[in-house]
């Protein structure tokens, strides 16, 4: 019942949103209703804005997030995101700043944690991204960026076992390569992307990591397949927030974020999805993720399967723009449900 209210009032506002009249700015703010691993329940508020502000064929819509977030276990959120592109796409920026106060579950690093292992632990987070990056040809950037993370008043319930878990901030730089031909940022159904990134981390122990992302959409007769393959890389040992995380509404979904960490983590993940009833669509997708201290240690028996379906319904028909309801399910009765604007990938 919570969802069909939900896509009611999602209609409702996008009546305007449909109308053939040019907006620069849209915005769509609506209560917000959810639940995902990481956050149980959750209610708040947020605001999706899609921006086009100069009716140009050459540039795509941009669009930025707003939101505020109280969850059942005692959780609070603030983020904002943005993808904006300037004129003719010849610079493009994209970043995020996120604050929490966040109890949260950790299992120690490696394939082969178990969940008798989890440990509690609450922390204040503030992590800052931001990416400039310069138009090389049609639809190819490049450029720096600056990460942030801060972790205070970490308090872990046994600390003994696992030291790692303690109050740290890191400040890293980077440099990304990336190739972009989506249709849409947020619901993309034709087009790559294809990231390249290395960047360096100054902590108390210094690191470098790198990401690599691919991901190709095809449709055909309404239907939109995609694939992900995401590689990233860590060398030396980073703090415990920032190795490289299984699971998440944005990358492996039916794990709890974090539930595998390690130095490195490979995921392939598919999808297929479409619409099929006035606003209304499905979709099913699946994947096998690996997380391992090297290369020497990757081993294709230790991946982790997931597997799901989902609704979508569209809540602004001019941009495409899908809310996104998906359960997934991975090994050992892990399973997660999610509530977002636009797709996973």
């Amino acid at each position: 019942m919570r969802i069909l209210t939900i896509l009611f009032v999602f209609a409702a506002l996008n009546c305007k949103a449909d109308s053939t009249q040019h907006k620069k700015v849209k915005i769509l703010p609506v209560p917000a209703f959810g639940y995902s691993p990481e956050t149980s329940t959750y209610v708040g508020a947020v605001s999706l804005l899609t921006i086009d502000l100069y009716n140009d064929s050459n540039t795509r819509t941009s669009n930025a997030k707003f939101e505020f977030n109280y969850t059942w276990r005692k959780q609070i959120i603030i983020e904002t995101e943005w993808n904006y592109f300037f004129k003719k796409e010849a610079w493009f920026t994209k970043g995020r700043v996120h604050y929490s106060q966040f109890p949260d579950r950790y299992y120690g690093i490696g394939y082969r944690t178990q969940e008798t292992e989890e440990h509690l632990y609450n922390s204040d987070r503030f992590i800052a991204e931001l990416y400039i990056l310069k138009g090389l040809n049609k639809q190819t950037f490049t450029g720096p960026s600056l990460k942030y993370i801060d972790y205070r008043n970490v308090d872990p319930y046994n600390s003994i076992k696992h030291p790692e878990l303690t109050s740290t901030s890191s400040l890293g730089a980077g440099y990304t390569i990336l190739k972009d031909s989506r249709d849409n940022i947020l619901t993309p159904s034709k087009g790559i992307y294809c990231n390249i990134f290395l960047g360096y981390v100054f902590n108390q122990q210094q690191y470098v990591e790198s990401i690599f992302d691919l991901r190709k959409y095809y449709s055909y007769k309404k239907v939109t397949f995609s694939g992900r393959f995401y590689n990233e890389l860590n060398f030396s040992d980073p703090p415990f927030y920032d190795y490289a995380l299984l699971g998440g509404d944005k990358y492996v979904r039916g794990y709890y974020y974090g539930r595998f960490r390690d130095n490195n983590l490979s995921t392939i993940q598919i999808e297929a999805r479409s619409i099929f009833v006035w606003r209304i669509g499905a979709a099913i997708f699946g994947g096998l993720s690996n997380v391992y201290n090297s290369f020497e240690s990757f081993n294709l028996s230790y991946s982790k399967y997931n597997a799901g379906a989902g609704i979508r319904f569209v809540i602004d028909r001019k941009e495409n723009i899908n809310l996104r309801l998906d359960y997934a399910v991975g090994e050992d009765n892990s399973s997660g449900f999610y509530i977002s604007f636009g797709e996973s990938f």
